[in-house]
């Protein structure tokens, strides 16, 4: 357990916080968050951080408890993780999930964790993980889809102080840096972490001087209760007393051959409180996919969804976090024992938000969300240019795909989006700039999203062609497993990629491989999936499909999905669409299922190579 030097202990006297003054430190606590990540953003080199914005920013309270971040982490479990004292102008690192009580989830992610000291007290901390592009290991970005163990997954940095009264631990940087491909990359993005968590600790300092420093503390603790308040309230109108909720969802596979992976998630409120409950799920994964989910996480996770779905205006911190009690097995996919491989962690993230989205849904559907882009699939290439000016040369590109958004009450899933609403896509123009290859085709594909009254977004099809030799690795999933519909509304497509090679050939890949070899000429179809449908496709309104049939977005096919009849440019056929409409509706159960999952599991591993052309994975066991 950290061990926080102070100058001054005495406590301070509680202060009266006006509505204004409230207004003002938490109007000032968002800007300096986005501040954070601005500094970071100008100042970082790796693409997945400067373009993309792979990072997350956080600022607590002087017990750890965050008041305002984007995702947040667990600075409570990173503090009681690390054994020694922390005082001012410290700076502390970490990138070892079993290390900080998972408040990180892979050795990808280097954490920074300051504290924020005025007038020799702590009066908060500021922190920030951001995805470095390659920590070493056997495979450029440092993400080996058949890792077993952490150790094979590059650098795993222990709590350590980076900076120690404000100077910099050289020599352990040094050793650091030195294990991994692009250090340049690393330096300037770790320097870039902590500017922008000292970023912060200036705009607090400077409300503490502007405010005084017991009605800034004061002040949070009134964001956090009220907090709590809402929440307490918002509870009680969503779930039932005393009853069970539970929901399930798969990981296709773990890049060794095993899968799918069940993920089940249970809820139960009782009195004030919710229960969430992981038991159920499959044991930990063989292969990097195991996500170790600390439960102040999975409370924030589940804050999230319930804030942002059912009621956006309540203050998103940590202070409803006594109203959540979690449950998660030991040795479980959610909670694999040291030292389980984790590099693709990503894609129970985005699960998770498709399990809450499952409860939640079951309590008022009306509220309830299809299955979508769940996920951050990657796509990596790296080698040395063989010739011109640049021979010999390193390139290493690391970068995130996009997908469909499921279709939600209120409308439409986006086309070829992010799940996280803060990643931004990285232009073509500067791709190819900057790596050796050529965007053939960026480009939504018709009719992967699910039908509904409410479209699932579409995916996209990305093709890359190669300039120069090299390799390639992915990290997908939703190839075996449907983004699944609601409330009537119909499946997404699955993802797919393939190469087709200069010689002609072509070459269905998995979801998940690494150290692919690609040659000048070849090309990389990247085909993430769709999200599923909301509602009845028959309610949609037919003049909409014929726009979208206009617009690429859905075939002439396709609009048979919805009854709606069209011609290949768009011109809806009234009559023949009220005809096929009634016999579809004769054809159908007059009550529509919440959920369509898809075909069955067994049906769809008996069917697996012959739809995808790849093996079906081995059903994991608890052992």
């Amino acid at each position: 357990m950290a061990r926080i030097v102070e100058r001054d202990t005495t406590p301070l006297a509680r202060a009266d916080v006006d509505p204004v003054t409230l207004d003002l430190v938490e109007n000032g606590l968002r800007n300096a968050r986005y501040e954070m990540d601005e500094v970071l953003f100008r100042t970082a080199l790796s693409p997945g951080i400067r373009e993309q914005h792979d990072e997350f920013p956080l600022i607590a309270d002087a017990s750890g408890k965050m008041v305002v971040g984007q995702f947040g982490l667990s600075i409570p479990d990173f503090l009681a993780g690390f054994d020694g004292d922390i005082g001012e102008g410290d700076v502390l690192l970490t990138s070892d999930p079993y290390a900080c009580g998972a408040a990180i989830s892979h050795a990808n992610d280097w954490l920074v964790v300051l504290p924020i000291y005025v007038d020799g007290r702590v009066v908060g901390w500021a922190s920030m993980f951001g995805h470095m592009s390659d920590v070493g290991g056997k495979t450029p970005s440092s993400m080996p889809t058949d890792a077993r163990t952490i150790y094979e997954e590059g650098v795993v940095i222990p709590p350590f102080k980076l900076y120690e009264n404000g100077k910099v631990n050289e020599d352990a940087l040094r050793i650091i840096l030195n294990q991994v491909r692009v250090p340049d990359w690393n330096r300037a993005d770790l320097n870039g972490l902590v500017a922008a968590c000292r970023t912060a600790a200036r705009r607090v300092q400077e409300m503490c001087a502007r405010f005084g420093t017991a009605t800034y503390l004061s002040a949070l603790d009134d964001l956090l209760q009220r907090n709590h308040d809402a929440m307490k309230v918002l509870l009680q109108v969503v779930f039932e007393e005393g009853r069970t909720l539970s929901f399930t969802d798969y990981i296709c596979d773990d890049g060794v051959g095993f899968g799918p992976y069940e993920l089940k998630l249970s809820l139960t409120r009782t009195g004030e409180k919710v229960h969430l409950d992981f038991t159920g799920s499959s044991p930990q994964a063989a292969g990097p996919i195991n996500y170790y989910l600390n439960e102040n996480l999975a409370r924030m996770f589940f804050g999230i969804y319930m804030i942002t779905v059912a009621d956006p205006q309540i203050l998103w911190n940590d202070g409803f976090y006594p109203l959540v009690d979690v449950t998660i097995p030991d040795g479980s996919y959610w909670k694999p024992k040291h030292p389980a491989a984790l590099n693709a962690r990503n894609h129970g993230i985005g699960r998770v938000f498709d399990l809450f989205g499952g409860l939640l849904g079951q309590t008022n559907p009306a509220l309830l969300n299809a299955a979508g882009f769940s996920s951050s699939p990657h796509f990596m290439y790296s080698g040395n240019y063989s010739g011109g000016d640049r021979k010999g040369e390193w390139f290493q590109l690391y970068s995130i795909g996009f997908g469909g958004i499921p279709g939600r009450p209120l409308g439409d899933g986006p086309d070829g989006h992010s799940l996280w609403p803060s990643f931004v896509n990285i232009p073509c123009e500067f791709l190819e700039s900057y790596y050796p290859l050529r965007i053939e085709k960026w480009e939504t594909l018709a009719d992967t999203g699910g039908a509904g009254l409410h479209r699932g977004g579409n995916g996209v099809d990305v093709a890359y062609r190669f300039l120069e030799p090299g390799t390639i690795a992915i990290h997908d999933d939703r190839w075996l497993m449907y983004p699944w519909g609601v409330n009537g509304g119909t499946p997404g497509a699955r993802g797919r990629k393939w190469i087709d090679r200069a010689g002609g050939e072509r070459e269905i890949l998995p979801s998940k491989c690494h150290d692919v070899p690609v040659h000048p000429g070849d090309v990389l179809h990247f085909v993430t999936w769709g999200g599923g449908g909301w509602g009845d496709p028959l309610e949609r309104d037919p003049a909409l499909v014929g726009l979208e049939v206009r617009r690429g977005l859905v075939s002439s096919d396709g609009a048979r999905r919805y009854g709606v009849v069209t011609d290949d440019g768009g011109a809806v056929d009234t009559d023949g669409t009220e005809d096929l409409r009634r016999r579809l509706r004769a054809g159908r159960p007059d009550e529509l299922p919440v959920f369509d999952m898809g075909p069955g599991l067994d049906e769809i591993l008996a069917r697996c190579e012959e739809e995808t052309g790849l093996p079906a994975p081995t059903r994991p066991v608890w052992t």
